[in-house]
């Protein structure tokens, strides 16, 4: 390594933060930017970097998506068919390799989580590790023996379709591709959608609660029942709502019906590394580079 720096990027869809790490992984400095247009949001980042006047050892990317991972496409580090408008076909690596030469490793913004839980936070030790975010949108990762677990391409556990519940069968749901997926029944718009306010804004171990537990219990399921995993991280804004992760855990123990090994009360938790984990994510994928 030439640089003595990693450049970190969350690049989320309302939001990008951007980091500047040491080679131990302390984060010696952060900053905000909102996600405009493609564009304009990669050149201000560029910019933020630029202005450390630090040699860089390399970049990690830790990406909202679908993202093009398989390093012999052409497409390399770009956003696929995403809904935000303007950033289809918005190539990510390229930008950051051209500018300070180093190496650069991109995924999601979930299996960066994932891999960093795994390494420094919630899934220390842990076998298989499973990272989901409810927030603006859905999605998971996982890591197996330390490895980041990709196939033709990176998961998207959030499109899985589950079983309606009773009380929603009215919903249509808010994922623009599949409707009532589980991002488009228990995410943050989806609840607003639903509700018109937040989860947090309605009553405590409500309705409204206990119907997106019941959501979120079935995926734990789901889980278990493909993978068994060691444990099932929940971060993201909706999973902030007090009292959330306990109604999942019970849900999703009464819901196995004690049929699978881990017991939803021990595996499921929430990170470790709390509002770091996006940051670390792509400190660990600049690492691993």
């Amino acid at each position: 390594m030439n640089g003595t720096h990693f450049g970190l990027i969350e690049a989320g869809g309302t939001k990008f933060v951007l980091g500047l790490a040491d080679a131990d992984g302390v984060i010696l400095d952060r900053h905000r930017i909102p996600t405009l247009d493609a564009g304009e949001t990669i050149a201000t980042a560029l910019d933020w970097f630029r202005s450390h006047d630090v040699p860089y050892a390399g970049f990690g990317i830790a990406s909202f998506g679908p993202l093009d991972i398989d390093k012999a496409s052409p497409n390399w580090g770009s956003i696929t068919r995403t809904p935000k408008p303007g950033w289809s076909g918005a190539n990510l690596v390229q930008p950051f390799a051209d500018a300070f030469g180093c190496p650069v490793a991109i995924d999601t913004d979930v299996n960066g989580a994932a891999l960093a839980e795994a390494r420094w936070g919630a899934g220390q030790g842990k076998r298989l590790c499973l990272y989901l975010t409810i927030g603006t949108g859905v999605g998971g990762g996982a890591v197996v023996d330390g490895r980041i677990l990709h196939g033709l391409s990176h998961p998207e556990m959030g499109h899985m379709r589950l079983p309606r519940h009773p009380d929603d069968a009215g919903f249509a749901g808010t994922c623009p591709f599949h409707g009532a997926c589980l991002e488009g029944l228990a995410s943050g718009p989806a609840i607003l959608a639903r509700w018109g306010k937040s989860l947090s804004e309605c009553q405590p171990g409500g309705d409204e609660q206990q119907m997106i537990a019941w959501y979120l219990a079935q995926a734990v399921c789901n889980f278990q029942a493909i993978l068994e995993p060691d444990c099932i991280i929940f971060g993201g804004g909706v999973m902030a709502t007090p009292g959330l992760l306990g109604l999942v855990q019970s849900e999703a123990d009464n819901l196995g019906a004690g049929y699978f090994v881990g017991k939803a009360s021990a595996i499921v938790m929430g990170p470790g590394l709390g509002e770091d984990a996006g940051l670390m994510g792509a400190f660990a994928l600049a690492v691993s580079a």
